[in-house]
């Protein structure tokens, strides 16, 4: 992902002395997020098409010259198969295609987390807030540079990419 680079763990990490930041936060995080699901699903079907695509033009490779791809005159369903599963070119798209599911399954339970887990815990401690579970003083703040001193934070910290590759 080239947008900021996610930090799964920092993000799904609640601030509970400032949950009104969180709120804030909230859909921007959810939408980083599903872009980022957005892009590794859209990576998934480029790939898928890849592979049909180089296994369309070695199956053609087999009926235009049979008897040199497989050995055999008239190969059959079985025969064809095996000739373009041998393929270098193919065995590497279909890593690549299996890597790239991989990372969208991830994606999409950490876009889960964010979205509906982590939204679920701000609901919950804004409750717990409004009971006044939280004791401590009541002292005003300037929220514009609470935002700007978190968000300082984030473009300095180093954290767990998102992206396994």
């Amino acid at each position: 992902m080239k947008e900021k680079e996610l930090d799964y763990k920092k993000d799904m990490m609640i601030d509970f002395d400032n949950l009104d930041l969180e709120w804030i936060d909230q859909t921007e995080l959810a939408r980083k997020y599903a872009k980022h699901l957005a892009g590794v699903k859209r990576e998934v079907g480029r790939l898928e098409e890849k592979k049909k695509t180089i296994r369309s033009v070695l199956i053609d490779q087999v009926n235009r010259d049979p008897l040199e791809t497989t050995g055999k005159k008239s190969p059959n369903a079985a025969d064809i198969e095996a000739a373009y599963r041998r393929d270098k070119e193919y065995q590497r798209t279909v890593e690549e295609l299996l890597d790239a599911q991989e990372e969208a399954e991830y994606a999409e339970h950490v876009y889960n987390e964010i979205s509906f887990t982590k939204k679920k815990a701000l609901e919950q401690l804004v409750q717990l807030y409004i009971s006044q579970y939280f004791a401590g003083p009541n002292v005003p703040r300037n929220l514009r540079e609470e935002i700007e001193k978190k968000q300082e934070k984030v473009n300095k910290g180093i954290g767990e990419k998102l992206s396994r590759k």
